[in-house]
Formats: structure tokens, sequence, C-alpha cells
């Protein structure tokens, strides 16, 4: 099976490394030149993912017509830019997983139905779980979850891609898979916001726990099961970016937390916070559906500039005692 890698930079980089290994041929497809130009000169992305050795059995391109020529694609374009990248292969009817993480901001749209949308004919899949670029590239040890309705195909995408480094579980709940990476996002920047403001660490962990209680009442609401939420892409992935300054989204609300802009934090940022995008969509889409969500609502407030830190804790922690029981 030869796999196409959409998006140049360091995650989509770091799983053409993983589909490469052992010298399995895979074509990466990056919007940059300079990225194309790297990866075929140098074995290395200079621009998003440096100082990691690439395997000579990959090559970059920059015309997305090539991908004709793969077996199944992995789609690793930002979540809000997925739309456009796939409206490039409408007629695509072979398994198309996608790897990014979060809602379209517009449409409120989980990925998988974007691709749906785009892409009619193509077998969808989900990757997901607890995973930083440059690790992955590195070959250190990495758990995920590959989520699709056809078992056969999911178990085709899994032997292609299973390394002894890069280790892969199986589930069919394709709309859990994507609930927990989108929602973590912007758990993650709760927390960096706590850890900014440098109200401790047993503040974000309360933050870690009652948001995986958000995740798990917005994703049961949605139709996921409750099993993948506390699974790699859910629980795995939320301990993940809600604990490490290598996350986007925990920086991000790092700096919020210290008193910088949102504006000013994401003007000079090559790679992208989903969760800040993510954010006013998941608030949006709870209170359509009724679902209480008090942090991913502040997170919203904070991002937008509605509310100051101290106001969205004042009233988080004003709110009436209840039961723990999500």
């Amino acid at each position: 099976m030869r796999l196409g890698v959409i998006g140049g930079g360091a995650w989509g980089t770091a799983l053409a490394q993983v589909a490469a290994s052992g010298g399995e041929e895979t074509l990466l497809w990056a919007l940059e030149p300079e990225v194309v130009e790297a990866v075929n000169a140098t074995h290395e992305n200079t621009v998003f993912l440096p100082g990691v050795p690439l395997s000579e059995a990959i090559s970059a391109t920059a015309d997305f017509g090539e991908l004709d020529s793969c077996d199944a694609l992995l789609a690793v374009a930002p979540a809000q830019y997925m739309r456009s990248v796939l409206e490039r292969a409408p007629d695509w009817s072979r398994p198309l997983v996608l790897c990014s993480k979060g809602i379209e901001q517009k449409s409120g749209r989980l990925l998988h139905d974007v691709a749906k949308e785009t892409c009619a004919g193509a077998e969808i899949a989900v990757l997901s779980g607890p995973s930083f670029a440059h690790e992955v590239a590195a070959g250190r040890p990495t758990a995920v979850t590959l989520a699709a309705h056809d078992a056969g195909i999911a178990g085709q995408l899994r032997e292609r891609l299973s390394r002894p480094t890069f280790r892969i579980y199986l589930s069919d709940d394709v709309v859990g898979a994507e609930i927990g990476g989108a929602v973590k996002n912007v758990l993650a920047i709760a927390c960096g916001v706590v850890e900014g403001a440098g109200l401790g660490q047993s503040a974000r962990a309360a933050v870690i726990a009652r948001g995986f209680a958000e995740m798990t009442r917005f994703g049961l609401a949605c139709g996921a099961q409750r099993e993948t939420l506390a699974g790699m892409s859910g629980l795995g992935d939320l301990v993940l970016t809600c604990t490490s300054t290598s996350s986007r989204n925990y920086s991000l609300g790092f700096g919020i937390g210290q008193g910088r802009s949102t504006a000013e934090l994401l003007a000079d940022r090559r790679t992208v916070a989903e969760g800040a995008f993510t954010a006013p969509a998941l608030a949006r889409l709870a209170r359509d559906k009724g679902v209480d969500m008090p942090i991913v609502a502040s997170v919203d407030r904070l991002l937008s500039g509605r509310a100051s830190i101290d106001e969205v804790l004042g009233e988080l922690l004003a709110r009436p005692p209840k039961a723990e029981a999500v």
C-alpha cells in the first residue's frame, strides 16, 4: 500500500516518517516549496521539523495530482483548511485517514463530516491520540487510536502503519475519536491559562478531571462511545496536551495566563493552535445541544476578550456544588 501524506507540517512529516519506516515508499505533499525542496535535497524538514533526519523513502511534491498514484491518503492539513484541501480530490474513492484535530469553525462540523461532503466516495478513517510530532519522528514509543467503520480497511491501515514504537488500537467509533482530539485542544488552553496565571498544580488537575467530564458529556450527546473517550484519542491525548509546554494549545493558554493577548500570541506562530478556532465552534455546539461545558465556555470567552481570567475564575468557583458523576 503506497501512502500519501497531505500536509508538510511537523505532524504530517512525522507520519510520513512512520509510513516510510523500513523503506516503504511514501509521498509527502506540502504547500510550501521550501519544505519540498528541503525534504528532497537534504532529507530533512528544516522548516517545521528541523534536526530530524528523514527516511530516504520519503519524496516530497507540491503537485497535488501526484497523490493519485497512492493507495491511501493521510490528511494532515490544519482543521480549518481541511475542506479546501480535500476539495482538490473530490473523486477520491480510496481510504482517507483524517489525522488533524478540530471542528470546522464556520460550519461546526467534525472533520469526517467535512470529508464526506468533499470526498463522497472515500472510505473515511480517523487517526488520533497522544502524540507529539518530534517524538514520533524520532521513533519514541507512541500509542494512538485508528477509528473506521470498515473493519477490513482499518486492519489494512494498521498493518501498513504499525511499528514497534507506533502502536495502533482499532475502533469503529469515528465520532468519539474525533471528539476526543477536538475537545482536548480547548481544555489544553485552559490548563495553560492555569499554569501561566500561577494558580497551581491542584487547579490544573481539577481542570483536567472536570474537563474530561465535559468531553464525555459532549461526546455521549453526539453518539460517541464512552470507552473511546476514556481511551487514547480522548483521555490519553487530554493528559498529554494538558501537561506539556510542547503542546501548542497549552503554550497559547500559558501566554494568556501571563497577560498576553490572543491576537499577539497567534500572530507570530507558523504552527496552528487548533483549540483557538475550535473553542467558539465547540461552545456554540454545546449550547445548541444543551450540554453543560463551563470550562469550554470560559476558554471561548477568554480567547475572544469577552471576559478576564479573574472573571471566569470567579464564575467557575461560584458554581453550585453538585455530584461528581458525569
